[in-house]
């Protein structure tokens, strides 16, 4: 079972972002809770070709995801989506655990 979802539109765009750089075939995409923030916690996301024992892998078409295991207590049901519109572009995490996020979305509390 999947940690996190990804929209189709956030497949996509990793998709495209993994294949522009030539990585498609040998990265995921990792998926990181961080303490920082005005929140107490942050989200990293990256390209990664590591995985170790402490991360679960999966994938969600032509995209592998990883998560380590620590990150996971925090991300577990959450979804990831992509928006590109006037307002608003970029990743954004739907987090079912966050208790409490900031004012610019950028981190969160659980």
């Amino acid at each position: 079972m999947a940690i996190v979802s990804l929209t189709s539109a956030a497949a996509e765009r990793v998709r495209d972002l993994l294949d522009r750089d030539g990585k498609l075939g040998s990265h995921g995409l990792r998926l990181k809770v961080v303490g920082g923030g005005c929140s107490g916690l942050q989200y990293q996301l990256g390209f990664d070709d590591q995985v170790s024992d402490q991360d679960s892998e999966y994938k969600t078409g032509e995209v592998r995801v990883i998560v380590d295991d620590r990150s996971a207590v925090y991300l577990a049901g959450s979804t990831l989506d992509y928006l590109d519109t006037l307002q608003e572009s970029g990743f954004k995490v739907e987090n079912p655990n966050a208790t409490s996020t900031c004012g610019c979305g950028e981190s969160f509390g659980a």
